[in-house]
């Protein structure tokens, strides 16, 4: 058997010709970005559109900055920053990616990230943190009671939470007389840039009223949206871009070849060229966000859920099913389409029949459990909105209802059978699922009793409540694809 060298800036010679290498001097590149949360999903999104912006500005490298974890620093240190990203379709392609030329953990490293942010080198600031991570109640606004939050609103410890961290690189800055950076968060929060915005400066306001009004002045805040299915980095891809490529890659990442970033126009100085890293510069960035959270997001939401009560694995396989995917069409067509309007540029029944053919994708195996996780923070947002307007407009919303019904049949079913439930409310969906109530009625209240996911219009309208009792009582009595087939 072949024993391959480690990936690194040294051994980048030795990789086969399948490799794509950068085409810029690492050397020579500087820290321009700072991003949060350099899971997967950034390495093969955002540091891929840096990684091409790099080839024409070498002001725009990135600091990764992890808030909790240490992993990603440990495998990517041995390799200089480089990872392969893998595009995984028809044709793979794999590239070396370039951009990631420091990474900090926030805990281990406080001191450096403090000064990273405060340099003035740095332009942008972006985020993957998951919905949870910016501290936000279920009306969009900062969770002032949130542990994470009281804790760094003390400010005797390093920050935990994004928005501790970026209010003190605020304040450096102003005390240092920097311009205040960009912040660009890349989460799938309806108005992500407004709603960070507001926490910032609620944040700052509660330790500093001079600064929060610096930052409400000074500080520009993007609206994005961004979309690549990126199924979770495995041993099987690790031992195909080990073969195809001749390097041992410890943590590679890959998606399928569509990507998008969409960012909204501010008036910050020294922006990034959007175009040149492959983003789309719009003023309307919430009719691309909605489009993408209701129909793909709430498409991968419904499939999740539906697919794993139906013993499906993965999505490929779900969609595969003609009475989930005729379902699927259904909801777009009949509950989702008629409440969305089109920006210039995205033709609606091109993107639901563009979302079919990537989710046909084979080549990802991209598991439902996966997606399934963190279900009380993306109900709201991918759900529940479209349920709320079909609700108002009178228009049919049985089959949206089904799948918010099968998170709650998921979340019951784990919980009674003991399995441990990935969200952060999961003390209190494994304490619904295991209350002891049976009737469909009554456990559909205890979860409409959760005002952090369903607020309180949503459970005082009758005709919503009346719509997720049905789902779930069906739900108890058929199977979930002999449903899907009948509506």
């Amino acid at each position: 058997m072949t024993v391959h060298p480690g990936l690194s800036n040294a051994t980048l010679p030795l990789a086969s010709s399948l490799l794509e290498q950068p085409v810029y001097d690492r050397e020579k590149v500087k820290v321009g970005v700072v991003h949060f949360g350099p899971g997967a999903f950034h390495r093969a999104h955002q540091a891929y559109a840096f990684h091409r912006l790099l080839q024409q500005d070498l002001r725009f490298g990135v600091c990764a900055a992890s808030l909790r974890s240490d992993d990603l620093r440990a495998a990517l240190a041995p390799q200089d920053g480089l990872y392969v990203l893998a595009q995984r379709d028809a044709e793979a392609r794999f590239l070396a990616i370039g951009s990631l030329v420091e990474r900090l953990t926030a805990p281990r490293e406080p001191d450096a990230l403090r000064r990273r942010l405060a340099g003035a080198g740095v332009r942008v600031i972006t985020s993957t943190v998951t919905e949870k991570g910016y501290c936000l109640k279920a009306n969009g606004e900062l969770d002032l009671g949130h542990p994470d939050i009281a804790a760094d609103l003390k400010g005797d410890t390093t920050p935990r939470t994004l928005v501790g961290w970026l209010v003190q690189a605020y304040s450096d800055r102003r005390a240092a007389k920097l311009p205040a950076f960009l912040a660009a968060p890349c989460d799938n929060l309806s108005g992500n840039g407004d709603k960070l915005r507001g926490a910032v400066i609620t944040f700052a306001a509660a330790r500093d009223l001079d600064l929060s009004r610096w930052i409400e002045a000074e500080a520009a805040f993007a609206n994005t949206m961004v979309d690549s299915i990126t199924p979770a980095t495995d041993d099987k891809l690790r031992a195909l871009v080990e073969a195809e490529c001749g390097l041992k890659d410890a943590w590679p990442v890959q998606r399928e070849a569509f990507v998008q970033w969409v960012v909204q126009r501010t008036d910050a100085v020294e922006q990034p060229d959007w175009g040149a890293a492959g983003a789309t510069l719009t003023s309307d960035v919430g009719a691309f966000e909605r489009a993408k959270l209701r129909l793909l997001n709430g498409a991968h939401t419904a499939i999740a859920y539906l697919g794993l009560l139906a013993g499906y694995d993965t999505v490929s396989k779900a969609v595969a099913d003609p009475n989930l995917r005729r379902f699927v069409e259904q909801m777009w067509s009949d509950e989702i389409t008629p409440g969305l309007t089109a920006p210039p540029g995205l033709n609606l029944a091109s993107y639901q029949s563009d979302l079919l053919r990537r989710f046909d994708n084979p080549v990802l195996s991209h598991h439902l459990s996966q997606i399934a996780w963190d279900g009380s923070q993306k109900i709201p947002v991918r759900l529940m909105s479209s349920i709320q307007d079909a609700a108002i407009a009178g228009r049919p919303f049985r089959r949206l209802a089904l799948s918010v019904a099968a998170w709650m049949m998921f979340v019951t079913c784990r919980a009674r059978s003991g399995e441990h439930i990935v969200d952060p409310l999961a003390a209190t969906l494994e304490h619904v699922g295991n209350s002891g109530l049976q009737d469909a009625s009554s456990l559909v209240a205890a979860f409409l009793s959760i005002d952090q996911v369903f607020p309180r219009e949503i459970r005082s309208n009758p005709l919503i409540s009346a719509a997720l009792v049905a789902a779930f009582r069906r739900l108890s009595d058929q199977a979930p694809m002999a449903i899907a087939s009948e509506l």
